[in-house]
């Protein structure tokens, strides 16, 4: 009798079989668990679900632990939330609240539902003694997806067990937090514990050393993935391009391309824009015509690395040239990026009004990140009618955007604009954006920031920095002080200058190397021209290379001069 009504519940209607059989000692709640199982096997969760209300309506069944777990696996494939709180409903008044496997179950649930904070409350519930590590890393990664990094953190430190997933998870929820730092050291507290890291450990690290410049953690994370023998799939290959690239070393980040597979797009678009971001504009065109040699499809990631190339270099027709091309060769739709890449070459050129005319023609609405570079354009370009143009565009003015502005009042001697616009920023508590600079010593990073007296070795820093400023004054350095909008003494505004992180970074790199060293920093705005022309005077009376990587592109300053030629 049980094997018939298994076979009746699998080729016909559920009400006819309860029914029939309502009244025999057969109808366990094994046999209907058993349908609703099969019909999840099947794919047919919605069944499995429907099945599952009229066998609760029917009052003959009474649903057990595997009922429940069955019915919380379909709404999970549905993301059926209403049946979810019924079902945790019945969890509560069936005695099962304290059932680890499914109260996991629960918090997977309502995480694929956009329901994080029912996920965390039911998580919070699960004994100790019934851990759920699953359930722990889709909680972690639910919380970094909506920004929440110190919530992630939280669940990651008190978790009583992790796996490579939990690892990961938090090491890139590092990097997408702008905590590259944390990144690398999460890193290496991971393989301290024993785990191996693996193709997705590897990425994230390269990514994080990327941000800061970080050349030797990049180089020994390298190595431990060739000796770990970790495939280096494409993913794996651009991003050790993209690392080496902004680590400063672009012959390392060719080494790793001439020795990897090129058959996909994103090899070839790491190295493209890594020529491009340390100004070597020739070379990525070049690469582009290899590409094409080689049967390699660009897509639009490749044209805003050659159109970054054009711009940094002047290379105003080339990059011209370009734009036209993905739209009628390849027929690709340029996108907002291009078009920002477009007003940055034609703004860089001194032809702001072009820049002008084509973003007032784009098909699509420009955004704030073209404005901005158009404003930026009329700052360099010393335009400030356009640039006030650009200002009544954006919505929400930022730091940087009120001293672009006053920078070019500044410039064009209209003092009154500029006071004008200092009084405005005092009045909304406008502040700068944080800098930050990164210099690596001895396989450690030193973070700094304007005015930083955190360093265990402050005190030598600034007395070398000293030095260096009257040793360049007598060459004649003149520090910019109109760059700084506050209303202090001039003296107060050099000394504001003369506290930059990068100067400081740069200060460090001195003390602690020996002279004609090469020194490398990382900074994650834009240099200023007071920084820039520090470091040039620098590069000359110390006679030494300084290569700094900030937002825009990589410089160089050697002898006096700097790669970018002032154009940046």
């Amino acid at each position: 009798m049980f094997s018939k009504l298994q076979l009746k519940l699998t080729t016909t209607c559920l009400t006819k079989c309860l029914k029939e059989y309502s009244t025999t000692p057969y109808s366990s709640s094994s046999t209907y668990n058993s349908m609703i199982r099969a019909s999840i096997g099947k794919g047919s969760p919605l069944k499995a679900l429907l099945d599952y209300k009229t066998l609760l309506l029917s009052g003959l069944f009474q649903p057990d632990y595997k009922t429940i777990s069955s019915v919380l696996e379909a709404c999970k494939m549905l993301n059926d939330l209403k049946t979810t709180l019924g079902t945790h409903s019945r969890i509560i008044k069936s005695g099962f609240e304290s059932n680890p496997s499914l109260l996991a179950s629960l918090v997977v649930i309502y995480i694929v539902c956009d329901h994080t904070y029912y996920g965390r409350q039911v998580y919070d519930q699960i004994p100790e003694w019934g851990f759920n590590i699953v359930s722990a890393n889709v909680l972690i990664a639910s919380y970094l997806r909506l920004g929440e990094f110190d919530e992630a953190n939280w669940v990651f430190r008190k978790m009583y067990r992790r796996d490579v997933v939990s690892w990961n998870s938090m090491i890139m929820g590092c990097v997408r937090n702008a905590r590259p730092k944390e990144a690398i050291s999460l890193f290496r507290k991971m393989i301290k514990s024993g785990f191996e890291p693996d193709g997705f450990s590897f990425a994230s690290v390269f990514t994080a050393c990327s941000r800061i410049g970080a050349f030797s953690h990049g180089e020994w994370a390298h190595g431990l993935m060739v000796e770990k023998g970790v495939e280096n799939n494409f993913i794996l290959s651009s991003a050790l391009i993209d690392m080496y690239s902004k680590c400063g070393n672009i012959r390392l980040a060719k080494d790793v391309f001439d020795s990897v597979c090129r058959d996909y797009v994103s090899v070839w678009n790491a190295m493209i824009t890594g020529l491009a971001i340390h100004g070597l504009a020739l070379d990525a065109m070049t690469f582009f015509s290899r590409m094409k040699d080689q049967n390699v499809l660009p897509d639009s990631i490749t044209f805003v690395g050659l159109l970054t190339a054009c711009s940094h270099c002047g290379l105003v027709e080339e990059g011209q040239q370009f734009f036209e091309s993905m739209k009628k060769k390849y027929f690709i739709e340029p996108q907002l990026e291009h078009y920002g890449a477009m007003v940055d070459l034609l703004g860089r050129a001194g032809r702001v009004g072009e820049a002008y005319r084509m973003i007032k023609e784009m098909p699509m609405e420009p955004d704030i990140v073209i404005w901005r570079t158009l404003l930026s354009a009329c700052r360099t370009q010393g335009m400030p009618n356009f640039g006030e143009f650009a200002v009544e565009e954006i919505s929400h003015l930022e730091s940087g955007d009120y001293i672009l502005m006053s920078n070019m009042y500044s410039s064009a001697r209209r003092w009154d604009n500029a006071e004008n616009l200092r009084e405005v920023m005092k009045k909304k508590g406008v502040r700068k954006n944080r800098g930050l600079s990164w210099i690596e010593m001895g396989g450690i990073i030193h973070q700094f920031k304007a005015g930083d007296q955190s360093h265990p070795e402050s005190n030598a820093i600034y007395r070398v920095l000293d030095g260096l400023i009257k040793r360049i004054k007598l060459d004649g350095f003149v520090p910019a002080v109109e760059l700084v909008l506050m209303d202090v003494s001039e003296e107060e505004k050099e000394s504001n200058l003369n506290s930059h992180s990068e100067k400081l970074a740069t200060a460090y790199g001195i003390l602690r190397t020996t002279p004609g060293t090469e020194i490398k920093i990382s900074k994650n705005l834009r240099t200023c021209y007071d920084c820039h022309s520090w470091m040039k005077m620098v590069s000359k009376v110390l006679n030494r290379v300084i290569i700094m990587r900030d937002r825009i592109r990589f410089h160089r300053f050697e002898s006096g001069s700097c790669t970018c030629k002032d154009y940046w």
